[in-house]
């Protein structure tokens, strides 16, 4: 039922953002989408029921929300956006069909982590809802009128965000080892960092937040390897 919640929620979003152009609603239905997607896990963990089909319809409904919705979301604020450059008209249109590329590698980065045994303890490349979350949140915050994006800004954002999914980047996952301060370090900071932004900048702190995890997990993911 979570992991349905999760599909019909970014169903939802997909929808009010192709009819209605409202950000701000599929943001916060994306918002939701990730709860689900958090606590149906936690749930069959503590009801300790799982099933392949549980795996399988997880990646599905996440294929929507945080694969699907965020592309949609790029696809339609490019379309919003002002045009700084001198490409003519069907040119843009054209262009504008290169955001789609986050549904793209969502689905290779879903692919992926299903038949990866090393991603239980990290993830290779940001995580889809990561990259859901920020990709609403600053439709959102354009949208508004809180910041201008070009059109070309908008296109450099779903291609690099495109690019994390997939990237080799080691990036740590909010999965705790017991609650001490041992062993979950870099986690607790991270979410001390995480209320300090929220504090400071309210409504810009989910693209604040996802952009620090990424800084966060590649210089640890540079260190890492400088190691080896």
């Amino acid at each position: 039922m979570l992991t349905l919640g999760n599909l019909l929620c970014g169903t939802v979003a997909a929808i009010v953002l192709l009819t209605q152009h409202n950000y701000e609603l599929a943001f916060y239905l994306v918002v939701a989408s990730a709860v689900c997607d958090f606590f149906d896990g936690f749930a069959a963990r503590l009801l300790k029921q799982s099933s392949p089909l549980g795996v399988e319809l997880d990646s599905l409904a996440d294929m929507v929300s945080f694969g699907v919705v965020p592309a949609v979301a790029m696809y339609c604020l490019y379309g919003d956006m002002p045009q700084i450059s001198a490409m003519s008209e069907p040119l843009a249109e054209v262009l504008g069909f290169l955001t789609l590329i986050i549904a793209a590698f969502s689905a290779l980065r879903l692919a992926k982590f299903n038949i990866d045994d090393t991603q239980h303890t990290e993830f290779c490349g940001l995580p889809t809802p990561a990259n859901g979350l920020f990709c609403l949140s600053v439709a959102m915050l354009a949208a508004a009128g809180e910041f201008v994006l070009a059109k070309e800004m908008v296109l450099l954002i779903a291609v690099v965000m495109a690019y994390c999914l997939i990237s080799p980047i080691r990036m740590f996952a909010l999965k705790f080892k017991g609650f001490g301060w041992k062993g979950n370090e870099l986690r607790y900071s991270f979410i001390a960092l995480c209320a300090v932004l929220v504090a400071l900048f309210t409504k810009y702190a989910v693209p604040g937040i996802i952009l620090l995890y990424i800084l966060i997990s590649s210089v640890r993911h540079i260190i890492n390897m400088s190691k080896k």
